[in-house]
């Protein structure tokens, strides 16, 4: 685990815009998001992380009589930060890829509109697509719901003089 003192008002808007997003996408469909106090337990490995949005399809899957800690997440999101960045990009995403019931591993940009999509692919391999416009939409046909751009950013300038990263 990554010790973590907050975030910017970048990144706390930002995960708020894709968890009240994905919360309205998917009323009275199988899979719900939840906040970043699910806490996820990588049995492989005995990592425990708190992605800034998980989505579970289906009961979870606790480890405790608590239910805070589960295992079977279907998406992840994670709003990079300069402290966390190559963490999330690395190890981290190394260890999710263990979970079986992992079909989305999203990189989400505070900097600029960039959002990257990992998606498992059905021979296990895993396929990225990577959205730089706000008039984009990120499609993740296996949770049945697409998220446009424009509401992960809402509330957001970029400083458009800048090289997207």
């Amino acid at each position: 685990m990554f010790a973590m003192g907050g975030g910017s008002q970048a990144h706390s808007l930002i995960t708020m815009n894709i968890g009240g997003s994905l919360w309205q996408r998917l009323k009275g469909k199988p899979c719900r998001p939840y906040s970043n106090d699910l806490r996820i337990l990588i049995p492989t490995t005995g990592l425990y992380t708190y992605p800034d949005v998980p989505v579970v399809c289906g009961p979870l899957d606790s480890t405790d009589h608590l239910k805070d800690t589960i295992t079977n997440p279907a998406a992840v999101f994670e709003v990079l930060s300069d402290s966390t960045e190559a963490y999330d990009r690395g190890i981290k995403f190394f260890n999710y890829r263990t979970i079986p019931s992992l079909r989305y591993y999203v990189l989400v940009s505070q900097k600029n509109p960039v959002v990257e999509v990992y998606s498992r692919e059905n021979d296990g391999s895993w396929k990225l697509v990577t959205y730089t416009t706000l008039d984009e939409v990120v499609a993740l046909p296996q949770l049945q719901v697409e998220l446009p751009l424009s509401e992960i950013y809402d509330g957001l300038e970029f400083d458009q003089s800048l090289p997207a990263t």
